[in-house]
């Protein structure tokens, strides 16, 4: 973590909150507020090369944590970064940012909002309903369509904002949440520019898995175990949880899961939300994560269209895949990036290699012109 403590990190988040838009909140309320690192001294260091800062704190922004309602009345929470540099009566355009599918909004999201915030935009990295400090239960549920309202939400939320040019919103979807952002804009032409980062199709990726490696018999059998669980569960059994990153690295350890180990089960970048198990972290709850069989977000992707698309990926990451096909499908203007020399998980946190030069094109071309 660049040498910083995680006790440093926990006064810098609380600094960062001493907001200089508007007075949102009185110093008491911040610090009630404000975001939380659980230090744990038993994490294994994660590899800190090329960057990786997922706990970077910006010394360019003001942060506070806020709640608002989805369409459902359910709480969703997220991080809100604004430019020191915003002046009174400005109104700045606003950027939604979506977590990894399994992470919470300290994962990945907070990084990408600070760092597009420094560029001039009100940013909002949200927690997904069921997960982290936004509201839902059974917590770590599958539930697509309410991930894509959560982007709706935010947009309604940052759109009622007096610092905010509710004309100009636009949205970045991390892995899974790529998928739900495109979900999200397909039916709310509030979200202007749409910008996904490793994304992951968490229709297809359960449905056929990567590379279309789950065989149509595989994927019944996954969907009849569910079922059976959910007699369990009725009866009050003992819930199941499913997927998600391994918590230990044995011989037989696939490439794909050391790669997701490496940031969720290390100090790189593990964080668990106040009042949650950390042995639950990024594992979806074996009953409702077959929804994500039933979930298509990329039927009818020429919905967007003349809104933008950017398909951000990593040349050597095994989601490219995802990336492809939604580029294949999406109607124009549109534009596929591959990182160089890049995997997967390297997008999440490592800065070096993140291509913030390109989104910051890209926001500015279509919600700063």
């Amino acid at each position: 973590m660049k040498g910083r403590s995680r006790n440093y990190i926990i006064m810098a988040l609380l600094g960062l909150s001493v907001l200089g838009f508007g007075g949102l909140a009185a110093a008491a309320d911040i610090a009630e507020h404000a975001p939380h690192l659980i230090a744990d001294a038993t994490l294994p260091p994660g590899d800190m090369s090329r960057g990786a800062d997922n706990f970077y704190v910006s010394d360019k922004v003001d942060g506070k944590t806020v709640t608002f309602t989805d369409i459902y009345d359910m709480k969703v929470a997220g991080n809100l970064f604004v430019p020191k540099t915003l002046k009174a009566g400005q109104k700045l355009p606003a950027i939604i940012v979506g977590h990894p599918m399994g992470a919470v909004k300290e994962q990945s999201a907070s990084l990408y909002a600070q760092k597009m915030a420094e560029q001039g935009y009100v940013t909002l990295a949200i927690d997904l309903p069921y997960w982290g400090e936004s509201e839902g239960m059974p917590r770590n549920s599958v539930n697509p369509d309410t991930y894509a309202e959560a982007f709706s939400a935010a947009a309604d939320y940052l759109g009622t904002r007096d610092f905010v040019d509710r004309d100009n919103m636009g949205v970045i979807g991390i892995c899974g949440s790529g998928s739900f952002a495109i979900s999200a804009a397909k039916i709310d032409p509030r979200l202007k520019a749409i910008a996904t980062v490793s994304m992951y199709n968490m229709g297809d990726a359960n449905r056929h898995g990567l590379h279309h490696s789950v065989s149509l018999e595989q994927r019944k059998a996954i969907i009849a175990q569910a079922a059976q669980q959910r007699y369990v569960e009725f009866e009050g059994g003992e819930r199941q949880y499913t997927s998600g990153t391994t918590h230990e690295l044995t011989e037989d350890t696939d490439p794909i899961q050391r790669e997701f180990y490496d940031y969720y089960r290390t100090s790189r970048g593990s964080y668990t939300t106040p009042g949650e198990d950390p042995a639950h972290t990024t594992h979806p709850t074996l009953t409702t994560n077959v929804k994500f069989m039933n979930f298509y977000p990329f039927n009818d992707l020429d919905l967007i269209s003349p809104r933008p698309m950017l398909f951000i990926a990593g040349a050597n990451a095994h989601s490219r895949e995802f990336s492809e096909d939604a580029y294949r499908l999406a109607s124009e203007p549109k534009e596929l990036y591959i990182v160089p020399n890049a995997g997967h998980v390297d997008l999440y946190d490592r800065t070096d290699v993140i291509p913030f030069g390109k989104l910051t094109q890209f926001f500015n071309h279509y919600l700063k012109n």
